[in-house]
């Protein structure tokens, strides 16, 4: 009887003082939820929704049932606290010096 082929892929989450890499095995044809829920990764960070959070592979958005390939890491990502562009128009607003009105 043949053994059935198995990969290791890594699950990954990171808050701003802790991160945690947490390598998982399974069955050739792991899903990205697959990994997800195989990692118990909610045991250690309860906060995680993963029904909610966005999760990528290598640093690119993925769906839940993206395949898996042996050496993978799936990254669970945190949500924005806030908007990337509404930041930087502050940060550029600070910089700046305002110009005067011409009249």
């Amino acid at each position: 009887m043949a053994s059935e082929e198995r990969i290791t892929v890594e699950v990954a989450y990171a808050k701003p003082q802790e991160q945690c890499i947490l390598a998982v095995e399974g069955p050739a044809g792991m899903t990205v939820g697959e990994a997800l829920e195989r990692s118990k990764i909610t045991q250690r960070f309860p906060e995680i929704e993963l029904q909610e959070a966005k999760v990528g592979v290598f640093g690119k958005l993925s769906t839940r049932d993206a395949v898996l390939r042996d050496g993978d890491r799936v990254e669970i990502y945190r949500p924005l606290i806030a908007d990337p562009k509404e930041a930087r128009k502050k940060r550029a607003g600070k910089t700046k010096p305002k110009r005067a009105a011409q009249e």
